[in-house]
């Protein structure tokens, strides 16, 4: 096997920034408006990313320092920032991130948001919600995280016991997290799930254009928070310090912590704790759901047993992606990812236990370069990720399953159902079939019955 270089150069990253995944975070709040604190082009490309992925219009605020504020500092842009949104949008809430820029030169958000509330706030203020997120620092996974778990600090409060369920999701699709409100209420379970961007982000056509859109997790809600029976958080690769861990420590609040709910087993397990922390059985709909995934993967079986993937994006999605491959009877042979938790090994172990699937080689911190350099050496028959990775596939002629975020090339990554029997029987019929359709091209005849 080639070498690997021994200098680090990025010549196309299996990541992106830190504040674009703390914007999406934020959107998933009732009534909030995400707000950059760095420059206007920080924003420009935030929203472009996240407009061709969801196809809905989104507004990111921005602080728009120049160079001259990159000298003096960011406060005054700041202040008049949230000022001018505020006047604009009436929002309940602004989520302000910070980007590299404020971050290096070293501005005191909390300060200058303490002053900017003892100059301007009143009762008709909105709230204000800080969280630092430099993207030298991270990926935008962790500025997801980051956000939520400063939505938790910052406005879960004491509050008397209540038999609702945290379910802190991830960073999931639109669909997933109506398939998981779905769930839990065929489980009779009051939920608040957050952050909760399902209709924030993939709404109905509307005659007329809402500054703010309707939905997202109620701040009534997350204030509440800390009063739960239970929270359940969905991760692999969880950070130390997660918004579960917060409610945990500081309100007490039970924390049950489980992988992606993606394949059989892992959904399995989830559903186990589900009957677990309410005392009933699973829904009949659901079992029945399992067993026409394992009939169909008894059918399907001879089409995809054998073949190698490669696997990348974020981590939490790879883990949950791999077990759900090695399910099927395909081979994962690399897992990749731009993160850098030193989870996502231990965690692909774990979900590959018992299935007599070869450990696949596992690369964090990673890029594109390199992960096409391997799968070549490899011998990979089937790419599966984002759109990130299309070039990859066309220049080695692969066929190519686009799961996680970003999706630019195709429509309706926002719909895309990844968890539960549900989306592993989405997704086991794309691979089966995509699989099939490779088979028939390479054909010399092609054939047109199975």
């Amino acid at each position: 096997m080639t070498k690997m270089p021994s200098y680090t150069a990025t010549t196309n990253a299996c990541k992106l920034c830190k504040p674009l995944g703390a914007s999406i975070a934020f959107r998933g709040i009732e009534g909030c408006v995400p707000f950059l604190h760095g420059s206007q082009g920080c924003a420009t490309y935030i929203r472009r990313y996240i407009i061709s992925h969801f196809n809905e219009p989104i507004d990111i605020a921005s602080s728009s320092l120049g160079e001259k504020n990159a000298i003096f500092g960011g406060g005054p842009n700041l202040k008049l920032g949230l000022k001018n949104v505020t006047a604009k949008y009436s929002p309940t809430l602004i989520g302000i991130a910070t980007t590299c820029l404020t971050e290096t030169i070293g501005d005191d958000v909390p300060m200058l948001i303490a002053e900017y509330q003892k100059e301007f706030s009143s009762a008709q203020s909105p709230i204000l919600v800080h969280v630092s997120t430099p993207s030298y620092s991270g990926t935008h996974m962790e500025g997801f995280h980051a956000a939520v778990r400063a939505a938790v600090e910052q406005l879960a409060g004491s509050t008397l016991p209540n038999d609702s369920i945290n379910l802190l999701s991830g960073f999931v699709s639109p669909a997933d997290i109506r398939y998981l409100r779905e769930v839990t209420k065929d489980f009779g379970i009051a939920v608040t799930i957050l952050p909760d961007y399902s209709d924030t982000l993939d709404g109905p056509a509307l005659d007329d254009y809402p500054l703010i859109p309707e939905g997202g997790t109620k701040l009534s809600a997350i204030r509440t928070m800390g009063g739960a029976k239970a929270t359940v958080e969905l991760g692999a690769t969880l950070p130390e310090v997660t918004a579960g861990t917060v409610l945990r420590d500081v309100h007490g609040t039970p924390l049950h912590r489980t992988p992606m709910p993606m394949g059989i087993r892992a959904t399995d397990t989830f559903f186990q704790l589900l009957t677990e922390l309410t005392g009933r059985k699973i829904p009949t709909c659901h079992n029945a759901a399992r067993g026409r995934l394992i009939d169909s993967m008894v059918d399907g079986h001879k089409y995809v047993f054998g073949k190698k993937a490669v696997v990348y994006g974020e981590e939490d999605l790879v883990v949950g992606m791999t077990a759900l491959l090695a399910e099927i009877g395909v081979r994962p042979v690399l897992c990749a990812s731009g993160g850098k938790s030193n989870r996502m090994a231990e965690g692909i172990a774990a979900a590959l236990q018992g299935l007599g699937c070869p450990l696949p080689i596992v690369k964090e911190d990673v890029d594109f370069f390199d992960i096409e350099t391997l799968a070549e050496e490899l011998g990979v028959e089937l790419v599966v990720g984002h759109s990130k990775g299309y070039a990859l596939a066309r220049r080695q002629n692969l066929p190519m399953i686009r799961v996680g975020f970003p999706i630019h090339d195709r429509i309706g990554g926002q719909r895309i159902l990844h968890l539960g029997y549900q989306g592993a029987q989405t997704l086991f019929d794309l691979i089966a079939n995509a699989l099939i359709e490779k088979k028939q091209n390479d054909s010399p005849v092609g054939y047109s019955y199975m």
